[in-house]
């Protein structure tokens, strides 16, 4: 079982993850039994799992925290990563689906964050999720659910989809969300 793990993460977030005074990076280190070794040249972080750790999945969890702060998140933001075992982070690489021109790029995450960053919010605010556009990537941070509605969204963006159509499948979305999930807490009530 690998007991670390390195990852890449742009050399100007590198101060945000270690933070004021190392900061962010003695968090990490107190949540989770993890040990980050942070090459500010490089950009290499080296995730290393403390000696006597029990659950192994902690070192994928401290992997997606670096990963979410290096794709553009602020800690405090990244930090929902570890409120619950059911919060993911998702990545979508924009040169996947327009290649490496930085013109397109630059329109895409245009369309994506939206006038005064309103695309953004209106996909955070009716998917519950969280996102970052960073670069050529955008980073969702929710549950399951929230991840791949926030998904779809973006991805009918990146497609041309009208800003419009979109908030309407974010809507309906939302509202089968909140449907299921009352459904559920109905019938665990009744079960008790």
């Amino acid at each position: 079982m690998a007991r670390s793990l390195l990852i890449k993460i742009p050399k100007e977030r590198i101060g945000v993850l270690v933070g004021t005074e190392g900061n962010v990076k003695e968090y990490i280190q107190r949540r989770l039994p993890v040990v980050l070794d942070i090459d500010g040249e490089t950009g290499d972080v080296t995730v290393t799992l403390k000696e006597g750790a029990e659950d192994p999945s902690l070192l994928f969890k401290a992997r997606d925290v670096v990963l979410a702060i290096g794709r553009g998140f602020s800690p405090e933001r990244a930090f929902r990563l570890l409120d619950s075992e059911d919060t993911m982070l998702d990545v979508i690489d924009l040169r996947e689906f327009l290649g490496k021109s930085e013109s397109e790029l630059r329109r895409v995450r245009g369309r994506i964050i939206g006038k005064d960053g309103k695309a953004r919010k209106m996909i955070e605010e009716l998917s519950g999720a969280l996102v970052s556009v960073y670069g050529h990537t955008v980073a969702i941070i929710g549950d399951f659910d929230q991840v791949n509605i926030a998904r779809e969204a973006i991805l009918k963006l990146i497609n041309g989809s009208e800003h419009s159509t979109v908030y309407k499948f974010l809507q309906k979305k939302r509202q089968e969300m909140k449907i299921r999930r009352l459904e559920l807490w109905e019938g665990s009530s009744l079960t008790s």
